[in-house]
């Protein structure tokens, strides 16, 4: 306990200097934007900011890129409520109880419910990562080559799993993905693969064009070709604040939603969306108002927020301890670490502890500035909705054009941009995820570079995967997965699931 007061310590000053403190409001303030206004999430967000972090200071980017993510989850709540219109998938299943509590005049007390739960869960979660992160590190530190390899399998079938839509869909995403990981010099031999004679491949694919063009583009013009007006409320505000029986309703649904969410967190491919429709599902069962349930019941907004949140806080758990990212989002943080130099994984605590848990601080500071800066800026949130999408899509396929051209100065970058926009625009109308795609893009070179060794020590014996027991455990759960997947009665809860989410 007294090392890990001192990591804390350590982390809250590296947090608390002015310029950490400064991205640290700028995500939050981003993330709430983006979480308010529908069609523009987190990640593609994070697409087109990435090249802006090239020129920071890694841990000021990724604490501003963390601020992002979670306080997405805050804004995604106050759209969700005032108008029935979630700016955030996560936010789906709040926007049911939330804007019939906002119809009755409860508006108020259910934006602070959202918020209070989310800030209990973020605090909770976010000691719960600083917990548990060092104890999965060290367990980790044991893992050979195989078992590094195995692990990064399971994930990859674990984005299959949590994948929206058919799982060869899935499959062939996360193919596409690992063959794009491997276009470049081959680091072993020298010798170029898939470079097609163009000299700018040499290098491999850049990650920058890549998410901008796979996320953001084709996020933009989708939005662009069925632009959506929204009827604002327009009743006031009143009564921010809970009364006795709304809390005594919401504090125990808030406290089951962290819980939900933190353990649906570390979970490759679950996240903050899951966890609120589970924990949703979960009040619902557990009340004894289950009527009230789609007319305003108050646990239907604690839960579902308070566990998105926690997920969103514990999402960053596999990424830190294990450099396997666990959702799209992740993804492009471990992209922006690579962009620094910094790999993924558990020697990021012993190689970079400042970043570490700077991080891990940061995320009890943003929490509480959301806290503060949502609530008397709900009005100004709301009348963002009335701003026509027209006019300011175009300028983000500028700042898209921009941030691809402005990592390498390169003209072949914005082409490379435009031809995965492209791509990413046809996945779309195809019902193809992108996520699987990037999450194998981020894996490929681990998982190449952790098979070369495991076959090198092993003299080219494959079976070295199987035989030693924590790897074969590993492979032996995925291929259960995938077993799982191919039954007919799995395939057919997951559509319905899926169907119901959307």
């Amino acid at each position: 306990m007294g090392e890990l007061l001192s990591h804390l310590q350590l982390g809250l000053s590296v947090a608390g200097s002015p310029v950490n403190l400064f991205y640290c409001l700028v995500g939050a303030l981003a993330g709430t934007l983006i979480g308010v206004l529908p069609g523009l999430g987190p990640v593609t967000t994070v697409a087109m900011l990435l090249p802006i972090t090239y020129y920071l200071d890694p841990t000021s980017a990724l604490i501003m890129l963390a601020g992002i993510y979670y306080g997405a989850q805050y804004g995604g709540s106050t759209t969700a409520i005032l108008v029935n219109m979630p700016g955030e998938n996560s936010s789906v299943v709040t926007a049911i109880d939330g804007y019939q509590m906002a119809r009755k005049g409860r508006a108020g007390a259910a934006l602070a419910v959202a918020a209070l739960a989310s800030l209990f869960a973020g605090c909770v979660a976010t000691f719960g990562l600083a917990g548990a992160a060092p104890i999965m590190a060290k367990l980790v530190l044991v893992f050979g080559a195989p078992e590094y390899f195995a692990l990064m399998v399971l994930g990859l079938v674990a984005s299959i799993a949590m994948a929206n839509g058919d799982p060869l869909k899935a499959i062939a995403m996360i193919a596409l993905g690992i063959l794009l990981s491997l276009v470049g010099t081959d680091p072993s031999s020298g010798l170029l693969r898939m470079t097609m004679g163009i000299p700018e491949l040499v290098d491999g694919v850049d990650f920058v064009p890549l998410a901008i063009g796979l996320f953001a583009v084709p996020e933009i013009l989708a939005n662009l070709r069925a632009p959506q007006e929204h009827g604002v409320l327009q009743s006031k505000l009143k009564d921010l604040w809970p009364n006795r029986k709304e809390a005594s309703r919401a504090w125990p649904a808030a406290v089951r939603g962290t819980i939900i969410g933190s353990v649906l967190g570390i979970l490759p491919g679950g996240g903050a969306t899951l966890a609120s429709f589970i924990s949703y599902t979960t009040e619902k069962k557990l009340s004894r108002y289950p009527k009230e349930f789609g007319q305003g019941a108050v646990e239907g907004v604690a839960g579902p927020e308070a566990a998105n949140n926690a997920g969103a806080q514990t999402s960053f758990i596999p990424l830190l301890t294990l450099g396997i990212p666990g959702n799209a989002l992740m993804a492009l943080l471990a992209g922006a670490m690579t962009l620094h130099g910094i790999q993924p994984g558990p020697l990021v605590m012993t190689s970079n502890p400042d970043l570490f848990w700077g991080l891990i601080a940061s995320m009890w500071i943003g929490n509480l500035m959301l806290v503060v800066i949502n609530l008397p800026l709900i009005g100004i949130w709301v009348s963002m909705l009335k701003i026509p999408y027209r006019l300011f899509g175009p300028a983000l396929l500028v700042f898209c054009c921009i941030g691809a051209f402005s990592v390498n100065n390169s003209g072949f970058d914005v082409l490379m941009m435009m031809a995965f926009s492209l791509l990413g625009y046809a996945m779309m109308k195809w019902k193809f995820e992108a996520a699987p795609l990037v999450l194998a893009f981020v894996l490929g070179p681990m998982m190449e570079d952790n098979l070369r060794r495991t076959l090198l020590l092993a003299h080219g014996d494959a079976s070295v995967l199987v035989t030693r027991p924590i790897s074969a455990g590993i492979l032996l759960v995925a291929v259960a997965v995938l077993v799982l997947l191919a039954l007919p009665a799995i395939r057919r809860g997951r559509k319905a699931a899926f169907v119901e989410e959307t």
